[in-house]
């Protein structure tokens, strides 16, 4: 896939803003066209690669598509670049291209063709077959028919007041949503994680989602509006977590533009969308950009886990955790409870593995420019420190720790030194 995206180019004052995490209007418009680019590559990939007795179909669904966007542009890039398409098209790519396994899923580019449809207005006919008694409309909600076989669809065929009708929740404030609808929110079972997606909630649980994102929007348009509106711009759709997932937050690549977070109070809402967007820049900047050449081998000590990591994970891991020592940082000036403690702690785990990063012999020389544009945005922070010795006694912990880990782990030690 990167290979289909060279034609980029990466300013030298782009990616340094990048790498300072801090948000710029380059740095969103790069990560914004990489995205559109990326999914537009995919869709050509499905349908280049659809089986003889199905590209008619698939090319019926396209002109369907082609059709909507003659009326109205915008609403048909809006579903083609719903995160979740994204997640259909790979795992759609992926079974075209296995000799074994369950047959791809190409009914739902006509169930994305409709959504567009529907959304520009036009008048239309089309023939679906739900799965599993649903038919999903992406970016609209799902229709749950009276009858099973072939449903027939024309431009009357939504009702947001049908009792048949399911609507994607929209959240407070702007055009994310809260998705727990569509089957392809996340990748399935063929890859398995530490996250889930929850069932479809209920009332309640929307009523909660809508109180607790409300009061983190709140929370990052008073300490930090640039984070704010970034967050706005890049972020389409959130997914609630299940029980029994193992993390707060998630960002999958495949889904670019989604976040998947569990319910939890504003202020730790606020710093895992903060946290998370992160993941999807460095993500999108990586389709159009090598900035290493290591391999996937766990060896690398990051004082926010306990596992060893690659060098990818580790990079991952020190550009979230920068952005968040920021952000705590402004929290802090603006009076937040704890914030400065919360800055100095991820502040010193980011400086204690930078040292690691930039010495890797396995740096391009863009991620060498990348890791020290972010070593020089972690150093600024000297300017505004927090009051007292709370920087350097969060220095000393995370000394302990990366001592205890070298005691844990002593074949790895040299792989922590500074």
């Amino acid at each position: 896939m990167s290979a289909a995206l060279t034609g980029f180019t990466v300013t030298s004052a782009t990616l340094g803003a990048l790498a300072s995490t801090e948000p710029s209007a380059d740095g969103t418009r790069l990560v914004r066209d990489i995205r559109r680019s990326k999914r537009l590559v995919l869709l050509r990939g499905v349908l280049d690669a659809a089986p003889g007795g199905r590209a008619g179909e698939a090319a019926d669904h396209w002109a369907l598509l082609e059709e909507a966007e003659r009326h109205d542009p915008e609403a048909v890039r809006d579903v083609l670049h719903y995160p979740a398409t994204g997640v259909w098209a790979e795992e759609t790519l992926r079974r075209l291209h296995a000799p074994y396994g369950p047959p791809a899923d190409l009914g739902h580019l006509g169930a994305l063709a409709v959504a567009a449809a529907l959304r520009s207005g036009i008048t239309f006919k089309a023939t679906l077959r739900p799965l599993h008694g649903r038919l999903v409309l992406p970016t609209l909600g799902l229709l749950r028919p009276a009858r099973p076989g072939p449903l027939a669809l024309t431009e009357g065929c939504w009702d947001p007041e049908d009792p048949g009708a399911l609507l994607l929740h929209a959240l407070p404030g702007g055009r994310t949503a809260l998705d727990d609808l569509d089957p392809y929110r996340a990748p399935g079972p063929a890859h398995p994680g530490p996250v889930r997606p929850a069932r479809r909630l209920t009332p309640k649980g929307h009523k909660r989602w809508d109180t607790q994102w409300s009061g983190a929007l709140t929370l990052l348009d008073r300490y930090d509006t640039a984070r704010a509106e970034e967050i706005g711009l890049l972020l389409r759709s959130v997914v609630p977590l299940g029980g029994g997932s193992r993390s707060s937050g998630a960002t999958l690549p495949a889904a670019a533009g989604s976040v998947l977070a569990r319910t939890q109070a504003p202020p730790a809402l606020a710093a895992t969308l903060v946290h998370e967007v992160q993941h999807g820049k460095l993500t999108a900047l990586a389709d159009v950009l090598t900035l290493h050449t290591a391999d996937r081998t766990p060896r690398h000590w990051a004082p926010w886990r306990s596992d060893p990591r690659p060098l990818e994970g580790l990079l991952h891991g020190a550009y979230a955790h920068l952005a968040l020592a920021g952000y705590w940082q402004r929290a802090a000036l603006y009076g937040a409870r704890g914030a400065w403690a919360q800055h100095a702690r991820i502040r010193a785990q980011v400086a204690a593995v930078l040292p690691a990063l930039r010495r890797h012999p396995r740096l391009t020389a863009a991620g060498r420019q990348f890791t020290d544009a972010m070593a020089v945005a972690e150093r600024s922070m000297d300017d505004l420190p927090p009051p007292g010795d709370q920087h350097a006694v969060a220095r000393r912990a995370v000394d302990r720790e990366r001592r205890d880990w070298c005691a844990r782990h002593p074949e790895l030690a040299p792989f922590t030194e500074g």
